[in-house]
């Protein structure tokens, strides 16, 4: 299950990455959001309640990692998805994925803390 929730981390990290870049492409070229962009939104988000999962796995097994771990890796990208989905619900015109594409952006770095203290590195 660590090895698990370890590569996992590392394609969250990387699909939050895509998914900045991906928007601000989509930005700069003045077009909206189409099925690619919201079908990998969904795809990060429900990966992140998996990672979640497990690691409540692996903490109920008896693994502990510092607690800014556990803040960076869901208590704060939670918060940042909500207060996107929130902003962008208000929208009334395009570009209807701003929001989300500046949360990615800090969910990314969120995530890759959250990487760097469950591998001890930072």
């Amino acid at each position: 299950m660590a090895g698990f929730h370890r590569v996992e981390g590392f394609v969250i990290v990387a699909g939050w990455g895509v998914l900045f870049l991906f928007g601000i492409g989509l930005f700069v070229a003045k077009r909206d959001a189409g099925r690619l962009y919201w079908g990998l939104l969904t795809v990060l988000q429900v990966l992140l309640g998996v990672q979640l999962l497990a690691g409540l796995v692996l903490l109920a097994l008896g693994g502990r990692q510092p607690l800014l771990h556990y803040l960076y890796g869901a208590v704060f990208p939670a918060l940042v998805l909500v207060v996107c989905h929130v902003f962008t619900r208000g929208l009334e015109k395009p570009p209807y994925h701003l929001f989300f594409t500046i949360g990615s952006f800090f969910v990314l770095g969120l995530t890759a803390r959250a990487l760097m203290t469950g591998l001890g590195v930072g």
